[in-house]
């Protein structure tokens, strides 16, 4: 009977069913792909790292971690890395990059791609360098150019494609350069102060890696040292990944919860239609349970057909996601089908559907079969105990939903309460809007204007949902652009004298008054001259940090433990601080416990307090503290900040580096400046700040696109609602029509009562979606970032006019039927 009865409707239900369509194939493609990017990540995870597990540190193994090295038969190959400015003889031009100098045969699995191929084993043993094939191109370096790191020069040997262990992030920042180990003592780059790390590979397919984690990696770490196995750092890798999947299934979930607000009216519209047809089964004998079942089983072959081809939509998106992220992907792709997402989308199509259609459905059961004869009966209305159960269990679905996509209950829990909040808003501004124009209706407007405006209170008009749809389509794309704008205001290089763009770190203390020159000589001032002191934390509030460690129950964030702090001291705070607690000792001597001042999040992270005991280890001396103030840091200012500082008097003559901020005036005195630094002082690191915006904004760029691509799903989903709901009021606007035209309207005056309709529609809705967006975003710059919110212009000059226009065009496209409709044939018919 379902089968009979959706035959003569079935061109009116898979357009009830495409609303989902999108929804279901956005998440199935995001799912898919996150699932198979995982498996490739653990698959090829020796790959990535190049050995089945390496002990790493940020300073010279003691003399235990070299001998839990070789009780482990010794490590098989050797690296160590740095950030260094390095020079090009055949171009004069200065660059950072990232020095490997490695020992050993690694990697021991995959292998070093390089051009020409020959060049990965011939480096070792010909003394020269492997340049990252990108920085070649945009140095225009050749094999056989030379390359100077520090007091070395070497050949460049071929162009690095592919490495182990390179990161594709820092490698946009500092592109990396592999060298011989035996090269690293000669170039004399490693100076006190540099960031420098030293990584050991072990070859080894016999050990039972998850027992080594957990034995010898405590033991490593108490040596401030650590181990990391291949099927860890994929883990980990995989877990990064995956949480940015689950923003873009959560952004995929609201297209499909927009298209399910579209079934829920079209199915309300397509019920009512059939209540006549309830009610002649019901006089033939057919219960209530029967006849509810016949749509239920129409309704729910309708979300299995949207899930079945949902899936195929997901799984055909996903072949083009490699090539946009092509660029951010930490391996070589293959792609496969996750047949957990298949079956999640099919269950998804059957279950929103059949959920937000369950409220219409259920006024069938109230329909008396003396509806046959009463032609102008109103449907029966629902007990409210089954509305309030139908709304509970549609939000119990998306909490569940969105507690499967995150993965936590926090997360989830807001989400539903942010959906609930943001459908609520769009829902009370468009009754509000109706209520005005009832209210403050404009009697002196021409008639179209007018009846344009009353259109609006038709019977089944679905204002509502079409406010919504646009609205939240909107919303969506206008906050990730808002929210892009803002995260790349917070890293722009303002203008302001004594904003610095460059930074000049591992700065010598000998070499401060020529440093000092070489600024001034360039016509460039120096704006900073920081002091750094390097400590470890020996002990928090009286208790050793080993013990801490051992700790399971333990508050202390475990970087805070292991942790190099690079620390400064000074009589005053500077701009980027902020004074929340406490009060701020500017000097002080070393005699007694030393008052010092800390950052917010190392007392969230450290489990502290004001008036708590610290005490550092600064290079072998013990150095007792308490938290005498607590500073609020504003770490997204292009300068250097610290979670520690220490007043003055107490650290100037403990062994120091420099950090030196300045500014340069364009880009050809940074370069000059660089190229005079660089043969003066080679040690030196170099931070061009227009360099990392650059990079900042590009890789923003790309994971926006991304994000817009997905987003535009809700817009696409909101169209098909737009078209669905246009579609269901079809015969209700032909009657309309005729009796307009039977009034003596023309065809020019109701074409422009149907353009102003959709216009005053699309108008509102994406107006709505884009100032509910600027006031979000606004908050959360507020509240969040801290920062001055700037709009972006896009919303505005761009999606608010479009999303207005292309609501008219197909509100006007599809109502041409109507306005054509001979007055005799809807006569007929009724």
């Amino acid at each position: 009977m379902a089968w009979r009865d959706g035959r003569a409707s079935w061109g009116r239900i898979l357009l009830f069913m495409a609303s989902t369509i999108l929804g279901i194939g956005a998440v199935v493609s995001i799912q898919s792909f996150s699932d198979t990017l995982k498996e490739n990540i653990a698959l090829q995870s020796k790959e990535l790292m190049g050995a089945d597990y390496i002990i790493d540190s940020d300073k010279e193994p003691n003399e235990r971690v070299v001998f839990l090295m070789d009780s482990l038969g010794g490590y098989d190959a050797r690296e160590v890395s740095f950030a260094s400015m390095a020079s090009f003889s055949s171009t004069d031009q200065t660059r950072l990059v990232r020095v490997r100098g490695i020992e050993g045969g690694f990697p021991f699995y995959g292998s070093l791609e390089t051009e020409p191929t020959s060049a990965a084993q011939e480096y070792q043993e010909q003394g020269g360098a492997l340049m990252d094939a990108t920085l070649m191109m945009q140095f225009n370096i050749q094999p056989g150019d030379t390359i100077n790191l520090g007091e070395i020069s070497l050949p460049v040997l071929g162009a690095l494609k592919k490495a182990p262990g390179s990161n594709t992030m820092f490698g946009a920042i500092a592109p990396p350069v592999i060298i011989p180990h035996r090269f690293i003592g000669p170039s004399q780059l490693v100076q006190l102060g540099s960031r420098v790390d030293y990584e050991f590979y072990f070859e080894d397919t016999l050990s039972d890696l998850e027992v080594l984690d957990e034995v010898v990696d405590p033991m490593l770490d108490d040596e401030n040292a650590d181990l990391d196995t291949h099927t860890s750092t994929s883990s980990r890798l995989g877990r990064r990944y995956e949480n940015f999947g689950k923003f873009l299934n959560l952004v995929a979930f609201i297209a499909l919860l927009l298209g399910c607000v579209g079934i829920a009216s079209s199915i309300h519209i397509y019920i009512k239609e059939k209540l006549s047809a309830v009610a002649l089964l019901k006089c033939l004998g057919a219960t209530r349970r029967q006849t509810f079942m016949i749509y239920l089983l129409q309704i729910s072959f309708m979300g299995l057909l949207g899930g079945l081809l949902g899936v195929g939509v997901g799984l055909l998106l996903q072949q083009f996601f490699p090539y946009f992220l092509e660029d951010l992907l930490p391996v070589n792709l293959s792609l496969s089908v996750s047949i957990p997402a298949v079956v999640s989308g099919l269950l998804l199509g059957v279950l929103m559907s059949v959920l937000f259609a369950l409220y219409p459905l259920l006024t069938t059961l109230g329909v008396s079969p003396l509806q046959t004869l009463r032609k102008q009966t109103t449907a029966s209305t629902l007990p409210k105990k089954w509305g309030w159960s139908v709304f509970a269990a549609i939000f119990a679905s998306i909490f569940l939903i969105s507690l499967w996509l995150l993965d936590n209950v926090r997360y989830a829990l807001w989400f539903v309460i942010g959906i609930g909040i943001t459908f609520a808003i769009l829902s009370g501004v468009a009754h509000l809007f109706m209520q005005g124009i009832k209210r403050y209706f404009p009697k002196h407007w021409n008639f179209e204007a007018r009846q344009s405006l009353l259109n609006l209170f038709r019977p089944q008009n679905q204002t509502l949902i079409l406010i919504l749809a646009i609205g939240v389509g909107s919303f969506l794309i206008s906050t990730l652009y808002f929210t892009k704008d803002m995260l790349l205001a917070q890293a722009t290089l303002e203008d302001q004298q004594n904003n610095p763009n460059i930074v000049l770190l591992d700065v010598q203390s000998d070499q401060r008054q020529g440093v000092t020159k070489t600024i001034e000589g360039n016509e460039m001032n120096v704006i900073s001259d920081i002091p750094i002191v390097t400590m470890r934390i020996a002990s928090i509030k009286g208790r050793p940090v080993n013990e801490i460690r051992k700790d399971t129950a333990r508050e202390v964030n475990r970087w805070i433990l292991s942790h190099e702090f690079r620390t400064t001291y000074r009589s005053r705070m500077v701009e980027s601080e902020e004074l929340v607690q406490g009060t701020f000792v500017d000097s002080t001597t070393r005699q007694g416990v030393i008052p010092i001042s800390v950052s917010e999040n190392f007392v969230d992270d450290a489990g502290v307090a004001l008036g708590d005991s610290i005490t550092f280890n600064v290079q072998g001396v013990l150095m007792p503290t308490v938290i005498k103030s607590v500073r609020r840091v504003d770490w997204s200012r292009m300068e250097p900040n610290f979670n520690i500082l220490f007043p003055a008097g107490v650290l100037e003559n403990a062994p120091q580096f420099r950090v030196f901020t300045t500014k340069a005036g364009n880009e050809n005195i940074s370069a000059r400046f660089q190229q005079q630094l660089v043969r003066l002082f080679p040690n030196i690191s170099v931070l061009d700040l227009r360099q990392l915006l650059n990079i900042l904004q590009d890789l923003l760029s790309k994971i926006s696109w991304i994000i817009n691509f997905i987003a535009s799903f809700s817009i696409i989903t909101g169209i098909i609602v737009l078209f669905g709901a246009i579609r269901s009021t079809k015969f209700q606007r032909i009657k309309e029509s005729v009796l307009l035209r039977t009034l003596g309207a023309k065809g020019k005056q109701i074409t422009k009562i149907v353009a102003l309709e959709y216009l005053y529609l699309g108008a509102l809705g994406s107006l709505i979606g884009v100032l509910l967006s600027l006031i979000s975003c606004w908050l959360l710059a507020y509240f969040a970032f801290d920062t001055t919110f700037v709009p972006s212009w896009f919303p505005f000059v761009v999606l608010f006019p479009g999303i207005t226009l292309l609501t008219l065009l197909i509100g006007w496209s599809n109502s041409r039927g109507v306005i054509k409709s001979a007055p005799l044939k809807v006569l007929r018919r009724e």
